[in-house]
Parts: C-alpha cells; structure tokens; sequence
C-alpha cells in the first residue's frame, strides 16, 4: 500500500505539478490513512469498503481533528483511489458514496487599512533587513500572493517599468498582478540598496533575501510579520495570509470586480473568491446598526 501511494504522489509532482508543501500535505494524509488501515488487518487497498473509510474519519474526529482537517484527508484520500480506478490498480472506488463533513465556510481574518498601514511601517528603512522587510511587506499587500508565492518570487518575474510581477501559484499556474507605486519604489529601494549588501558578492535568482545571502524561507516571512504586528499592537491572531485576505477585502470594499480579484488571488473558483464579499456584508451590518436612525 505504501508503494502504491508513493507512485501517487510522483504523478500528482511529475504529472500534475503540484507544489512541494501540497506534496507533503497529502504524504502525511496518506500516511494516517495507511496506518489505519494497516491497524484493522487490512494489508492490500482492493479489501477497503466505504465503511473502513467512514471509520477512519470518525477515528480521526475522536482524535480531536476539525471538519475542516477530515474533509482534507477525505478529499486526498479520494484523489488516491481515484487515482488507482483510473490506472486500473483497483477495480471499484469505495471512496465514491463517501460524503465530506458539513464544513462551515469560515470568514478569514482581515486588517483594517490603519492597520495595514502600522505594520508596513514598523521595518526600520535606515537598516538593510528593514528595507527588505518593508518591500516584501508593500508587495504582499500590493499584490496579494500568498506567502510561498512571495519567497518562490523571482527577480527576472519583476518588471518595475511596467509595474507587474509575473507570478507562479498553486499547480505551476501563472498569473500576472499588478504592482503598486509604493510597492514599486520599496523594491527599487531594496534592489539599490539592500540586496547587494545580502548578496555580500554572491548570487541568488530570488527576489527576497535572508540574511546569508539566500532564498528566504515561508517560515522566516510568516515570523517577520508576526513580529512586526506585535510591535505595531496589532491584537488580531496573524496568519500567513492575513495581507492577502486584507488584499482582497479592500479591493472588493472599494468597487473592484469579483471575477478582477478571482484573477489577481489565483483562485480557480470563483467561489473560494466569494468568501470575501461575506466580509463587506459584515462590514455594511456594521454601518448601518451605528448609522441608522432605528437600527
């Protein structure tokens, strides 16, 4: 079983093109599933019914796992015996009759504009990573990549003349997002003065830079902004993709077209784009419990 599921996730990198997080995301779903499944006897996939798949996802709710984490395994699961009906492995899907947990679609975390604004200006400029920092800060909220995008971000993938970055998201897709003035000029900053002091001479095809010179990692990006939210007293629990999220509420709170953002955000439905416009509804409650006369 265990070889059968590696040549799945070879087809989802060689084939498919998945990214290498979404690899190991998948490898780990397998892996609880295989295990599981191993526990109950069961040595070879073509003995799984829809029942052993139905007692694995209550297995793993009593193990504490939210809706949102079984539908994953559910949904990496499928893809795998999918996968094994279509290359002929297996003769029957037990997958198939298998519904997903009821998931509640959650409304993501967003920064207000005074606050976007506080923690893109709490990297001192006067300082190398600073002005690193407050370019990589103005091009999350400029262009709302998510923050793999960013650190995967190549200097030949950005054109300061014209004003866009050419962008490679989820499943080697490209997309191409426009570029802001002020994120423009922070760039500008920190190609001149920063990132030949991070280079110290040596060479790098990525955009943004650690401290060595190097590709700077997720974690490390995810850490600086989780720091500078700190230090901006920012009380909001900060996630990865709290600038994206805020990208795309802004956007749409000023006008901007619901399938104009579904292109900029990389969302090949435009649905997962939808959630944002639950946001301004919340928002517009607000306004008029405050504002009108018999709220």
């Amino acid at each position: 079983m265990r070889e059968l599921a590696d040549t799945f996730l070879n087809y989802l990198s060689v084939e498919r093109g998945l990214s290498n997080n979404t690899i190991i995301s998948y490898k780990e779903d397998l892996k609880c599933y295989i295990d599981f499944l191993m526990s109950r006897s069961i040595n070879v996939l073509s003995k799984v019914t829809k029942n052993d798949i139905t007692d694995f996802m209550l297995f793993q709710k009593d193990k504490g796992l939210t809706a949102n984490s079984i539908a994953r395994r559910l949904a990496a699961i499928k893809s795998f015996h999918r996968f094994l009906l279509r290359e002929r492995i297996l003769n029957t899907d037990p997958t198939n009759l298998v519904d997903s947990p009821k998931l509640w679609k959650k409304v993501p975390e967003t920064l207000s504009l005074n606050e976007v604004e506080a923690l893109i200006n709490q990297p001192d400029i006067r300082d190398k990573q600073g002005i690193r920092d407050r370019a990589f800060l103005e091009t999350l909220y400029a262009t709302g990549m998510r923050i793999s995008e960013l650190a995967n971000l190549k200097i030949d993938n950005v054109n300061l003349e014209v004003g866009f970055v050419r962008c490679i998201g989820k499943g080697n897709k490209e997309r191409i997002i426009p570029l802001g003035k002020k994120a423009i000029q922070n760039i500008n900053r920190y190609l001149q003065i920063s990132r030949p002091k991070l280079l110290n001479k040596k060479e790098s095809e990525f955009l943004f830079l650690n401290r060595f010179g190097k590709k700077i990692s997720r974690q490390s990006l995810w850490k600086i902004i989780k720091r500078y939210a700190r230090d901006a007293g920012i009380k909001k629990p900060i996630k990865p993709h709290i600038l994206r999220h805020s990208f795309a509420t802004h956007l749409l709170e000023r006008g901007a077209d619901l399938r104009s953002v579904q292109e900029m955000l990389g969302h090949a439905n435009i649905s997962t784009t939808q959630i944002y416009t639950h946001i301004n509804k919340d928002r517009l409650k607000t306004i008029h419990r405050t504002f009108h006369p018999r709220p």
